[in-house]
């Protein structure tokens, strides 16, 4: 069995975001934004109820705040094209509409991949 790589190992992170539960999704910005300012690249995908992500209107939690902080800071953010067309949403400038090819290269590509569900 092969050694888990170190910290300073993981240069790319994926995330999947799969709820539009406003804690969760808040908390997934917060980490991917804290990987870039450490200087990782980060992907986050929404996948399901995650592409609801933007839309999400809690007073606790400012979702879509911390959804513009990690575009800002150079995170990429790809949402379920398919999803999407399942709620009868469309793309916005800060979730591209995105495939399962999209998906299938951030999981690939990533040194580590977390699902929030």
């Amino acid at each position: 069995m092969s050694e888990p790589a170190a910290a300073d190992d993981v240069s790319h992170l994926g995330i999947v975001l799969e709820t539009a539960d406003p804690e969760r999704a808040w908390n997934a910005f917060r980490l991917g934004i804290t990987a870039l300012e450490a200087d990782k690249d980060v992907s986050v995908f929404l996948l399901g109820a995650g592409v609801e992500a933007e839309e999400i209107d809690d007073e606790q939690f400012n979702v879509r705040g911390r959804m513009e902080a990690f575009a800002d800071a150079g995170g990429e953010l790809l949402a379920c094209g398919t999803c999407l067309e399942i709620r009868n949403s469309d793309e916005s400038g800060l979730c591209p509409i995105s495939t399962m090819s999209d998906l299938l290269d951030v999981v690939t590509t990533a040194d580590r991949v977390l699902t929030i569900g």
